[in-house]
């Protein structure tokens, strides 16, 4: 309890905060307060993903400092929305794709969510996106659009390409989350409202995912083929979950896809519009293996393994409300330009 209301009270420090140094802090609150839940099994491996988290997380930090303290010197602005000077800008820029785990500072994301308990991987997919993205959304306008538009292509990209032959679901669900950052971070220079609809959007899918997972206990592919008979209708509705993930009309996923290729073709961009757009048929190739696996995969087939046992534990309200929400959010995408 104690970590999880640390986790929060980072986060809302870095979200709410207007000078640079209260941010870092905040941004510092979080890391700190994740690691034991991520060592909690004292598993090697989740030692190692604690390890290599707070390297990662510690180099950030100290790039964040460091940008804005050239800032500083050359502006004499703290303020966030103040981030005015070049260089600066370029080093905040790789610092929080540092922090995001975007391509190419991607390599620490897929072995911490591997080594992680699931509803750990679960704030770290989501919560602890948040503070970093907050912060893009506050320098947006001072950021410069051609190295964002790079990284996110490169993240589409190798978030499509290495989640190709996965078998773990965190490992499969952590490229996932590459890619998408792709998509935040291509737009995020034009329209970052729009960033943050696609943001809330995947931590609502993603959420509904992992919670998921770990209601009927599964981590590889090869458990999630015989898990149909735990849960048959949680199955199902993981279907949907998952091609809403991928993106599919007519469901939730589609909706902050269909508003940046919009938003990028109105910014004459649309050869990278249409890149990003194939970059993430990929995707679509693992979330439809990870359905496939969910539903399809029903007897009669040839390899033989142990049915598990029906459970009827009641599915808890909050993966209800948060599958209903990935899946049938599409009809409010008219509300949508009013609010941006």
């Amino acid at each position: 309890l104690m970590f999880a209301l640390s986790l929060l009270l980072g986060t809302t420090i870095t979200i709410t905060s207007n000078h640079w140094i209260m941010a870092w802090a905040g941004l510092e609150i979080n890391t700190l307060s994740i690691l034991p839940l991520i060592a909690k099994s004292h598993h090697p491996r989740a030692i190692e993903a604690a390890t290599k988290y707070f390297m990662t997380q510690a180099t950030a930090s100290a790039l964040v400092l460091f940008s804005s303290m050239t800032n500083a010197w050359h502006t004499g602005q703290w303020d966030i929305t103040q981030m005015t000077h070049t260089t600066s800008c370029l080093i905040l820029t790789s610092a929080i794709a540092m922090k995001l785990g975007m391509v190419p500072f991607h390599f620490w994301f897929p072995e911490v969510l591997q080594g992680s308990p699931i509803i750990t991987g679960l704030i770290l997919s989501t919560i602890m996106k948040l503070p970093p993205i907050a912060l893009l959304y506050m320098t947006s306008h001072s950021l410069n659009p051609t190295l964002l538009t790079l990284m996110a292509i490169m993240s589409a990209a190798l978030g499509g390409w290495m989640g190709l032959n996965q078998t773990q679901i965190r490992k499969i669900l952590a490229f996932s989350s590459i890619s998408h950052l792709g998509w935040m971070a291509i737009i995020i220079p034009f329209s970052p409202k729009l960033t943050m609809l696609n943001f809330y959007l995947y931590v609502l899918m993603t959420s509904a995912i992992f919670l998921t997972m770990n209601t009927v206990k599964v981590l590889k592919l090869s458990t999630l083929m015989t898990s149909w008979t735990k849960a048959p209708a949680l199955n199902t509705m993981l279907l949907l979950t998952l091609l809403s993930l991928a993106g599919l009309p007519p469901l939730t996923g589609f909706l902050p896809k269909w508003l940046i290729i919009q938003e990028l073709t109105k910014q004459n961009m649309a050869p990278t519009a249409i890149i990003i757009s194939l970059l993430s048929l990929l995707g679509l190739f693992f979330y439809v293996r990870l359905a496939y696996c969910a539903t399809i995969t029903l007897p009669p087939h040839t390899t033989n393994h142990m049915k598990q046992w029906h459970t009827y534990k009641p599915t808890s309200t909050l993966i209800a409300i948060s599958i209903v929400m990935s899946i049938m959010l599409l009809p409010i995408s008219p509300m949508i330009p009013t609010i941006l």
